[in-house]
Parts: structure tokens; C-alpha cells; sequence
């Protein structure tokens, strides 16, 4: 239980950190920020990937007095249900009608007090670094009553703007061993990032879902960023890492997919069952963390590239699969259950590789009727039209700079 001198000093304090903050570069999604009476605004993603200095930034565009609450500062920590009344009651007397919380999700009950506020008009926004959390408590007290966008740690765009960096081959190989989360690319300290993941490992996953082999998960973890762009299935996991249940490796894929740590593509199939059948492709949410965390000895540069297209396919929230029925075809992209785009990756196509990549880019198109397909390369331009359908071969730094 928290006294309401304790939470007023605590939201002074913070105010004041914020008011000396930096706006920092302006991120993408910033527009897509929903500003709407009457609904909870959501942002989730990785933690340190700049959802805070995202919400400063909407702060600053928003008019109106304002009150912002971190949940996670250790001055408040033990917020308890009881302890909303007493929140409430400052928000009452600083007479504010726009309210940003980070990290509520931590208290229990959170959602019921948005609920609240929202039904007395407030406009609310909320971060999160955990999508379950998030999704799971709006399913229940908020449900039709929030609006939700994902913030990733730096895109390639972003990356440019950052450092001052012009478009080009060499930019983007920087990007490829960096990655986009913020202090890192500012400072290049590898334990910022070693740290972040222990930190994900053991306070978002392991307390949260009390899990007493942290060290089964530490050495699954590695393993799949040791594993990007490769098919995976839980089954085939089980009895890896002293884990014995094939459920159990499924919950350890949840968890980490929820923290941002990694994500699963489907094989495409129709039958949904199939695709829960099939081994899923697994990719990092950063490239930076994918070097810092794997243990292979040698880079895979194509995996990389591909790792790298994921990511910027990814931002979109578009539907991603795989293809592998007549040849395999790296990225099908799905709009309202129909195929959009089909595009390969691959670092250099050569005379050793050619046939091979686009063979199962065809495929691809021709399984879904599409006449155009794209092949991302490191480096190359070129154009092929076979049997009345177009291949482009894209450089990556150019690709990457699409909308």
C-alpha cells in the first residue's frame, strides 16, 4: 500500500525527468499513435526499444494538461488494487484529462481503473512490454475499447536517421551487425544488450510465469537465435535443455514470441491445422541481440539478410508465411486470406544458386496467380521475365527503404 504523498512525489519526480528528456528521433509509427476519445491507446514492444520516448513524443503533440505515471520506478513498488483509489484521487486534484501510464499492466486489476477512467472520459495511453499481458486483461474489461500498435526497436530508415548515415551498401552492413535498439546503436556496448536479455529472461518470463529452470530456457533462447531463418518445431525440442514435455516447450515459445525476443513464421497451408502441424521458421526482433545471444562461430550472411527482410516485413503487421510446396519460397505476404506478394532472399544469386532461388519464387507465383515476385540480394540488380512473370532482383539497402 502506497500513500498518496508517496504517489504524488513519484509522478513529480517523473515529471521532471520527462520535462529534461530529449524528444529523440522521431519514430515512424508515431501517426499511427490512435488518438481517440473513449478508447485506451496501446503500445507495446520489446523492452528499451523506445516506448517511452514515444509516449514523450505523443505527449508533446497532445494539448492538454497531462499526468504520467511509470509503474515500474522502485519508489511505488508493491502498487497494489488498493492503491488505484489513491491515484485516482491525485489524478482528481491536478484536474488532468490525459493520462499515460507505462508499464501498468504490472499491477493487478489495471484494467478494471482504465475502465474507469475511460467510461469518465479520459483519454488514456498505455505501454507494455509484454503482448500477452496486454491482449490477455483487454480481452476481458476493455474489450472494443482500445486500440493497439506494436513499436520495434529501429528500422532501417530509422537507423539512417539516427546516425546521419546515407543510403548505401555500407550503411546497411552496419545495420546488419547492430540491429535498431536504441542505446545500443548509440553507445555499441555489447552488455547492454547481454544484460537486456537476462533481464527479459528472468523478470518478464521466468518470475512472471514461474519457471524454475531458468537455465532450460537461457539455452532454448540461444538456440533459437542461433536458428534464424531455420524451421522449428516444439516437438523436436522436447528433451533438449532438460525440458521433457512438449507443452511446456510450446510455453516457452509463447513467452519469448509475447517479451519480443523472437517470432515464429508459418509453412503456409490453407488448413489451419496444417500450419500448427508444420515446423515453423524462427527469426530475432533484433539483429543486434541475434549477434550478441548466438553461438554460432560464423555468420550466415544469407540468414541474416533474410532475418533483416522479416523485420521490415514485420513492422507492417501483415501475415507472413512461408512457402514449401513447389520449391520454397522465403516470404508469401497474405491480405484479407489472399496472397499479396511472394519475395525471396538471397545475399548474391549466382550460377550456383539460380535455378534453385528462383524455381521456388515461381512456384510460389504461380500456386497463387501473382505475375510479379521479388528477389531481395545483398548488393544486385536485375530483372528476369519467365513464362509471362516478372522478377525483380532488389538490393537489400534500397528494398529496405520501402514503403
Amino acid at each position: 500500500m502506497k500513500s498518496q504523498s508517496i504517489i504524488a512525489s513519484v509522478i513529480d519526480a517523473q515529471k521532471k525527468e520527462i520535462d529534461k528528456k530529449p524528444l529523440g528521433l522521431q519514430r515512424e509509427i508515431i501517426n499511427d499513435v490512435p488518438v481517440v476519445k473513449n478508447f485506451a491507446s496501446i503500445v507495446s514492444g520489446i523492452r528499451r526499444c523506445g516506448k517511452s520516448t514515444l509516449m514523450l513524443q505523443t505527449i508533446k503533440r497532445t494539448r492538454g494538461k497531462v499526468l504520467f505515471l511509470n509503474f515500474e520506478d522502485i519508489r511505488i513498488s508493491g502498487f497494489d488494487t488498493s492503491d488505484f483509489s489513491r491515484l485516482n484521487a491525485e489524478i482528481e486534484n491536478r484536474q488532468v484529462k490525459i493520462l499515460f501510464f507505462d508499464e501498468i499492466q504490472i499491477v493487478d486489476k489495471w484494467e478494471i481503473f482504465i475502465n474507469q477512467k475511460l467510461n469518465e472520459g479520459y483519454l488514456v495511453f498505455i505501454t507494455g512490454s509484454n503482448a500477452s499481458l496486454l491482449s490477455k486483461e483487454l480481452g476481458t474489461h476493455l474489450t472494443g475499447r482500445h486500440l493497439s500498435v506494436e513499436l520495434f526497436p529501429f528500422s532501417y530508415k530509422e537507423f539512417l536517421a539516427y546516425n546521419k548515415l546515407e543510403n548505401n551498401v555500407e550503411s546497411f552492413d552496419d545495420y546488419l551487425q547492430t540491429g535498431g535498439m536504441p542505446e545500443y546503436v548509440k553507445n555499441r556496448m555489447a552488455s547492454i544488450l547481454i544484460q537486456l536479455v537476462d533481464d527479459i529472461l528472468h523478470r518478464d518470463i521466468a518470475i512472471r510465469n514461474n519457471i524454475r529452470n531458468i537455465n532450460g530456457l537461457r539455452e532454448m533462447t540461444v538456440f533459437l537465435m542461433s536458428s534464424i531463418g531455420k524451421p522449428i518445431s516444439a516437438r523436436r525440442l522436447t528433451g533438449l535443455f532438460g525440458i521433457t514435455a512438449t507443452s511446456t516447450v510450446t510455453d516457452y515459445f509463447a513467452y519469448l514470441i509475447n517479451s519480443y525476443l523472437v517470432d515464429f513464421v508459418p509453412q503456409f497451408d490453407y488448413s489451419y491445422k496444417a500450419q500448427s502441424r508444420n515446423p515453423k521458421k524462427v527469426y530475432a526482433l533484433d539483429l543486434g541481440i541475434y549477434h550478441q545471444t548466438k553461438t554460432t562461430f560464423t555468420d550466415d550472411l544469407g540468414r541474416i539478410l533474410e532475418n533483416a527482410v522479416f523485420l521490415h516485413l514485420r513492422r507492417k503487421n501483415q501475415e507472413i508465411f512461408y512457402f514449401n510446396k513447389r520449391g520454397e519460397c522465403d516470404f508469401v505476404i497474405m491480405n484479407k486470406n489472399k496472397a499479396d506478394k511472394c519475395i525471396q532472399v538471397c545475399w548474391q544469386v549466382d550460377d550456383m544458386n539460380m535455378k534453385r532461388e528462383i524455381d521456388g519464387l515461381m512456384g510460389a507465383l504461380d500456386f497463387f496467380g501473382l505475375k510479379e515476385g521479388v528477389i531481395v540480394t545483398h548488393d544486385q540488380t536485375d530483372f528476369f521475365e519467365i513464362e509471362g512473370i516478372s522478377i525483380k532482383l532488389i538490393p537489400s539497402w534500397k528494398y529496405m527503404m520501402s514503403g
